[in-house]
């Protein structure tokens, strides 16, 4: 359901005054603020189909660079890469696998971030174990992966995401024989629950990337880099500030993170199809049913807390997360941010509009914190 349906839904039942706006901004605020809940991308058809490539209803999306994954019914999934040519409300992606389901011409598909699927080993052919994290609620899912150095990664999947997020990554930590930890937190499925069933946008998950901080050390790392996509970047970036281990932090990556609070949830509200002023609406609710601290949202936003180098990559169209925020954070602490910027990307996708750069700018800055 789309936000303004909902809305007129909500409204319609609550009648007119103060109990409809409130019920309003609840039914708005209820995409950010409950765990692994999120806006599915517009379908669009495949309208031709030929060896090694597929033609799809032309959109912005599906006209961007890059590699994606397109996904349908229960387990549809198919990769596509570079765009071959596009006219007459179409365009041909190279089709570089399909995976499971049957593409047909005619076929509803969205298209997404999601190129790889499943856990290491049956997407990228890596050794792991299935472990979990003790944290104060119980035990908290991870995949650990192998390696020689005493620096490991902890990896930090965002909002409405799962660990699969993280798998672009693994390959170059592989190659580097660096160790990793690929973490859950509350809220997500397979984890304990937040206490009161809500995202508090890292003002508590902290708490179950601080536990895995621990979990590494007490499995020999001497230094953690953290990870983080979207959310999980801020709270990789709450972590940092909060941590009793924070001198143990070797380093951040910070993937399209949030560091305005308010404008980001006004954001994906309007991005999933509300009005300016139902969106504003939603973040004073989400603000009120989190209890979220603005001021110290605002603190680590800034970077003042910041105990090691980060790299901060941000696409400068990135719908979600604004790109002066990523630009003030740089120019706040030019001694420690380093802003990569990825043209042309959505929010948290920046290793899919060009694998090669991302995976670069990674690797260069990891290899001195080895």
């Amino acid at each position: 359901m789309r936000w303004g349906t909902a809305a007129v839904v909500a409204a319609a039942a609550a009648g007119t005054g103060v109990a409809a706006f409130l019920l309003v901004g609840r039914k708005v605020s209820d995409r950010v603020v409950q765990p692994g809940t999120a806006e599915p991308p517009p379908a669009v058809k495949v309208v031709e189909l030929g060896p090694g490539r597929v033609a799809l209803t032309a959109t912005a999306d599906t006209l961007r660079r890059g590699h994606y994954a397109l996904e349908w019914g229960e387990r549809g999934h198919a990769v596509v890469g570079e765009v071959l040519g596009s006219g007459h409300g179409r365009v041909t992606r190279r089709l570089e696998r399909a995976e499971s389901g049957t593409l047909a011409v005619g076929t509803e598909v969205r298209l997404t971030p999601r190129v790889l699927v499943g856990d290491p080993r049956t997407s990228l052919g890596l050794d792991f174990a299935e472990t979990a994290v003790a944290g104060e609620l119980g035990a908290f899912p991870a995949w650990r992966t192998p390696g020689i150095r005493g620096t490991w990664a902890v990896l930090i999947h965002g909002a409405a995401a799962d660990r699969s997020q993280a798998l672009p990554v693994l390959p170059l930590l592989h190659t580097l024989r660096m160790p990793s930890l690929t973490i859950t937190y509350r809220g997500d499925a397979g984890a304990p629950a937040s206490p009161d069933g809500l995202g508090h946008f890292g003002e508590t998950e902290w708490q179950d990337v601080d536990a895995a901080i621990r979990a590494a050390l007490d499995h020999g790392a001497g230094r953690v880099v953290l990870c983080g996509w979207s959310m999980g970047a801020t709270i990789a970036l709450s972590t940092a500030a909060r941590s009793a281990w924070r001198e143990r932090i070797a380093g951040l990556v910070l993937d399209s993170p949030v560091l305005d609070w308010s404008e980001s949830v006004r954001r994906a509200a309007a991005h999933a199809g509300a009005s300016p002023m139902l969106a504003e609406l939603g973040a004073l609710s989400a603000q009120g049913r989190t209890g979220v601290d603005l001021a110290g949202f605002a603190r680590i936003g800034s970077g003042a807390d910041l105990p090691a180098p980060a790299l901060l990559l941000q696409s400068p169209d990135d719908p979600i997360s604004p790109w002066a925020a990523a630009q003030r954070l740089a120019d706040e602490r030019p001694d420690l941010v380093s802003l990569h910027a990825v043209p042309h990307a959505q929010h948290a996708a920046l290793w899919n509009a060009d694998p090669a750069r991302y995976t670069e700018a990674l690797r260069r800055f990891l290899v001195p914190l080895l």
